[in-house]
């Protein structure tokens, strides 16, 4: 008979963030895959659990992916487990539990503490709608025009960042998307948790004069304006954009000061999108 998988979800910071069910399983499996084990060693040796622990993470999904299911139609149950949170959410445990759907494996998913639910209900903003995006694009253009993608959003926006991007980050939500509110939730339930509900402006003026430590999730104000003379253009990103307008007989300067007056950004960000032309 074929195992079970089951998706566990764990303490994002704080030990005692876990479920009594999660400890029972996790006590029951035959294996525990887990993105780092010395990480997750520290966890099940705190409650006094002796699991065989395997890798399972982004750089070895492929192969690793394929001898844990392999595992699991020969009958053993298997846990996954991540670093911090559930697993599945911008985590490999997602294609894993894909594979073992596409098997015909039964997954079963444990509740437990998740970064960005958290984040979201401790932000003041709305929750009734929102959209996670979880980490944008390290490329400064692929980031850009993510959140170009987004700037009529109406929903919360949702997203993760790593400290040595978060500048860079909140400056381009500040060009692209203008100046709304939003919570920047540093460290969540751990020793240093910290959570700033301000506008974007001040966040970037916070976070310009101190050293930036952890990990951050940003909850964002949705696009509160009215959409007015919506066109084809608006759908455009700045490089598509801006190579229409020379096919249309616009000198390339012409059209990066076009495309930087409407879209509210400095002229330097358009030509630096619009190098390869």
């Amino acid at each position: 008979m074929k195992g079970n998988l089951y998706v566990c979800a764990t303490p994002i910071g704080n030990l005692e963030d876990i479920t009594i069910r999660t400890l029972n399983i996790l006590k029951e499996v035959d294996l525990i895959a887990a993105e780092d084990t010395r990480h997750s060693i520290k966890l099940l040796n705190h409650y006094d659990i002796s699991k065989p622990l395997t890798s399972y993470h982004e750089h070895n999904k492929d192969g690793k992916g394929r001898v844990i299911i392999e595992k699991i139609l020969n009958g053993q149950n298997v846990a996954i487990i991540t670093d911090a949170g559930m697993p599945g959410i911008s985590d490999p445990g997602e294609d894993l539990i894909r594979q073992a759907i596409d098997e015909g494996i039964k997954v079963n998913v444990l509740p437990g503490a998740t970064a960005f639910a958290t984040a979201l209900v401790g932000s003041g903003l709305k929750t009734r709608k929102f959209a996670f995006e979880g980490f944008l694009n390290r490329d400064k253009k692929v980031r850009r025009q993510e959140l170009e993608e987004l700037k009529h959003e109406r929903r919360t926006l949702i997203f993760y960042e790593s400290p040595h991007r978060l500048k860079n980050t909140l400056s381009d939500i500040l060009n692209i998307l203008g100046n709304r509110q939003i919570s920047v939730c540093r460290e969540i339930t751990k020793k240093y948790e910290e959570i700033i509900r301000t506008s974007v402006d001040q966040a970037l003026n916070i976070f310009k004069e101190r050293e930036i430590k952890g990990e951050f999730v940003l909850i964002l104000e949705g696009f509160t304006g009215e959409i007015q003379n919506l066109n084809d253009n608006d759908n455009l990103s700045i490089l598509e954009y801006v190579t229409k307008l020379i096919d249309d007989g616009m000198s390339k300067k012409d059209a990066i000061k076009h495309v930087a007056k409407e879209r509210k950004l400095p002229k330097n960000d358009v030509y630096q999108e619009v190098l390869d032309i």
